[in-house]
Formats: C-alpha cells, structure tokens, sequence
C-alpha cells in the first residue's frame, strides 16, 4: 500500500512535513518549522510518526519552514537517512545555525529541547546529496524489493538548490513540487518538470488565490520598481526594502545592481547585512554548476555596506540609499523590524514590500498602512504616525496559479493532492482541476489523516 499522512502544513504555509509510505519504507518530504507559532506548536506533529516505518527523509530547499524542524525529527528518530541537493546541504549549514541563534532568542519555554550549533554540524556531516535529475535508490531497510523507491531531484526554480522530487515505487510515481516557480528571477531560472506522467502530485498554491494580472513579469515589476524607486532617492530619501535572508536577498540584490548599471535606477548605496552575506557566497560558489540566467554574474562583487557597522539607524538619512534588511515580513526582533519603526517616522523615504506577508505579521500592517495612520506593530510598542511612503510589489519565487494548472495538465496525475497555501488559495486551485480534468482526483489534506494513494493489489496488476 502506497499512503500519504501530512505531519505539518497541509493547509497552510509553514511547517512542511509530509510522510509517505512506500509498502513499508517510510520516506518524509521536508522538516520544517512554522514562522508563526512559537515552541511546540511551530514543530510538525512528530508523535503521529511513533509507530511508522521512518527511514529517509528528503528534503526539497533550505527555507526554515521546510528544514528548520530536521534537527528535531534526527533527535528523535536518528537513524533516519537525510538526502538534499548539494546546494540545499550547503545553505543549511548557514540557515540551521542561524536558527538555533535565532529560536533562543523567541522561545521562553523550559520543557522546550533546543538543538545547539554541535548538533547542527553534526547533522550536516549526515546529509547525503544527490544532483538534479540523477536518480538514487531508498532501498527498504526491511530488504523488500516492492518497497524500493527511486527519487529524483528537478531544479523548482525557487532558490539555489530548490527541488521538485520525484518518487518511483515499482512504477507508481509520485512527484512533490515543494516551492516551485515557472518564471526567470533575475539569477535563478524556471523549474523543470518531469518528463513523465505521474500517478499523484502532490501540488503547492502559494498564490492560488492571487489573480495573476496582480503579478507582472520579473523585469516589468524591475520597471515598475524602478519608477517609484527614482522618485524617492531623487527627492533625497532612503528606501527599506524587507527580504528573506535566503532567495529574495540575492535576487533583489541582484535586480537593483542591474537597474543601476543600465541607468534606469539612480546610483546610490546599496546596505545588507547579517547571514544574506554569507548565502551570496554560496550562490556565487555554485553559479558554474546550477541553472542560472548569467553564470558570470557574481553577487560578492556588488558594491556593499553592512548595516550592522552603523552606529545610528539617523545614518540612512543622511543621504539617499537602499536598505535590504531580513526578515521579509518584518518579524519582531530582526533588523527589517527595528529599522521599519525609524523609516515608518521619515517624511521623504519609503518602505517597499516585495513579497508574500502573512495576515498575522508586523509586515502585513505596514504594507496595508496609509499615510498618517497610527500603527500598533506590537502590542508592547507605542503606535507609530506613518509619514513614508508605502509601496508594494510582487516579485514572486512561485508559480502563478495558471503555471499550477500546467503542471498538472504536462504531468497528467490521476491525484492531486493540494499543499502550501491558504483556504482560498486551495479551493481555487481544487475548483479549477476539477473543472479542466475531470478525471482527476483532488486531495485537501489534514494533518494526521492518512490518504491511501494505491492498494498492493493494484499496483501488481
């Protein structure tokens, strides 16, 4: 019997964990935590694996709410075998370590067992790799032949080392697209796909229920950016731009150089910061060896300030310049964060939003804020008058909702089964399945409830 049973996410975005079994050989799809909650609640539910066969987990990319959870799941069951793409075990060194700086700082709780920075470097010594598109066996630790599963990693497009994965089980095939994007960034290029049907997919629908005339192309948004951007600097204010340490980062980072060197962005300094700096080094070590749209291109070369060698926040008003500051929704406690309550107070600056922000974030509230409203950004923080500028824009590292449509039209599954998005992102992608291929059978599924994808007795037929 081939099952899937959701362990975290499902329907949400966050703490991703999927655990599939294979006629016995369990095999879990990411570890990660989620961004909102705090403590046990922001872990997958690792006691509905405590009777399961756990035998190798892979994992898709090194966001945190895919791999933030993997130290946590090899204490409790550490003899399970972890596989990544090198990238993706490269970039988790620098992400696991950060989080276990940045998990003590959020999380008061006693019963709470931290991973320290040893377990994260152990950890990292036991993560097997695998490039794109070069299959590897998870052969059955109980030695049965009809559990063997062949995976295969497809570059999704998302971030360096991002991957869909491929699961092969005596010819029933399922492919899990984690994060995937079928649009050119401004490094990273578009997914590839498998070039097989598939008996079920297991689909994500991030922007589900974002019409997509709401999301230009990377370079129109470039443009759009660059307009609005101009304004600002030229009247002698500063622009805040929030972005995820991992991805957004490099490829704002990336944009903006690029704008500056055709001379549709005015030239001013560029600030970042923290362990950004570290992920461009690791994107620039691997540009020979991944799809990128300019192998040549090298982020370290970009021109940069370390925001954290200011000695007062006043210095990004002095002159006109760019702030890229983690994290992307402005969480409380990071540097985005503390440097939007000085921005929100600058008459001639702006705050530019790039992304997904989440309902509950301190970054939803300012992106939805208009000028000389009064912002609570937390409930132990004084309000804040917003006198800046509020610009939004989507330069997104996942697929459109129609792209999700494609894949399951080039893939042709016989299920689908719909993850990472919200309820409306879900149903409207269900809606549209079920609408445009009638034969095909859609999942929503709910954590600890077990889907039976295929019956022995069907496979050997």
């Amino acid at each position: 019997m081939i099952s899937l049973l959701p362990v975290g996410g499902g329907n949400e975005i966050g703490a991703n964990c999927f655990y599939l079994n294979f006629n016995g050989n369990g095999v879990i799809l990411d570890c990660g935590i989620h961004p909102q909650k705090n403590g046990f609640d922001s872990l997958p539910k690792f006691e509905l694996l405590e009777n399961k066969s756990t035998d190798y987990v892979l994992i898709s990319h090194a966001h945190q709410d895919h791999i933030a959870a993997l130290p946590f799941l090899i204490k409790k069951f550490p003899h399970i075998k972890i596989f990544s793409t090198p990238q993706t075990r490269a970039l988790a060194e620098l992400t696991l370590h950060n989080a276990v700086s940045i998990l003590k700082k959020e999380i008061s709780d006693d019963q709470f067992e931290f991973y320290t920075h040893d377990d994260v470097d152990l950890l990292i010594k036991m993560i097997n790799y695998s490039e794109y598109e070069k299959g590897f066996l998870l052969q059955s630790f109980h030695q049965q032949t009809e559990a063997n599963v062949t995976a295969t990693f497809f570059d999704a497009g998302h971030i360096l080392g991002s991957a869909g994965i491929l699961l092969d089980n005596n010819g029933y095939k399922i492919f899990y697209t984690g994060d995937i994007n079928l649009s050119n960034q401004a490094i990273q290029t578009s997914a590839i796909l498998p070039k097989v049907k598939v008996n079920t997919l297991i689909l994500e629908t991030t922007y589900g229920a974002t019409d997509s005339s709401q999301l230009l192309s990377w370079d129109k948004e470039a443009e759009r950016f660059a307009k609005e951007a101009n304004k600002v600097l030229t009247s002698g204010g500063s622009i805040l731009i929030p972005v995820f340490a991992l991805g957004k980062l490099q490829e704002l980072l990336a944009t903006i150089w690029l704008l500056m060197q055709k001379g549709k962005l005015s030239q001013v300094d560029i600030f970042t910061g923290g362990i950004g700096t570290k992920i461009n080094r690791v994107y620039d070590y691997n540009r020979y060896v991944v799809n990128r749209i300019d192998k040549e291109f090298e982020l370290s070369a970009i021109p940069q300030n370390d925001y954290n060698e200011l000695t007062s926040t006043d210095d990004f008003f002095k002159h006109p310049l760019i702030v890229l500051a983690s994290s992307g929704m402005m969480i409380k406690g990071t540097s985005s964060y503390e440097f939007a309550k000085r921005f929100l107070q600058q008459i001639n600056s702006a705050i530019f939003t790039v992304g997904y922000m989440d309902e509950n974030t301190p970054g939803f509230k300012i992106a939805n804020a208009n000028k000389g409203e009064k912002l609570f950004l937390d409930e132990s923080d004084k309000s804040i008058e917003v006198k800046c500028e509020i610009k939004n824009f989507r330069f997104s590292a996942h697929a459109k909702r129609e792209e999700l449509l494609a894949i399951v039209k080039k893939l042709k599954p016989d299920n689908v089964i719909l993850i990472h998005g919200d309820e409306h992102a879900i149903n409207w992608v269900g809606k549209e399945i079920l609408s445009s291929f009638k034969k095909t059978k859609v999942y929503s599924p709910v954590c600890g409830k077990e889907i039976v994808l295929s019956n022995q007795e069907i496979l050997n037929k």
